[in-house]
């Protein structure tokens, strides 16, 4: 690995893991769904890459250790804590969004 792709990797690595203190501290508020209605991903998708990652180095990594990362706890946990039921407003915008992919 060159000195730039280390470099780059470490910016990458500092970048996602900003995004997770923004999700976990600063947007706790903001629903999967919602992110999925607007950005077309939720934390979910982003354990999944993770471990999707971690697997493609040779980490083994289940689905629930891959959510606790990027929860920041356990996805139960954090769900009773934070996850609302989906108003019929967000499920019709979630499907409206799913027709347009």
């Amino acid at each position: 690995m060159t000195q730039i792709d280390h470099e780059t990797t470490q910016v990458e690595a500092a970048a996602f893991r900003r995004l997770l203190r923004h999700l976990l501290h600063e947007r706790a508020d903001v629903q999967n769904i919602d992110l999925m209605i607007h950005a077309g991903f939720c934390r979910n998708c982003l354990a999944d890459w993770y471990r999707e990652a971690a697997q493609a180095r040779g980490i083994e990594m289940t689905r629930d250790e891959a959510r606790e990362a990027v929860y920041g706890e356990p996805f139960v946990q954090w769900k009773q804590r934070h996850q609302k039921d989906a108003t019929p407003e967000q499920l019709a915008a979630f499907e409206a969004a799913r027709q347009r992919q």
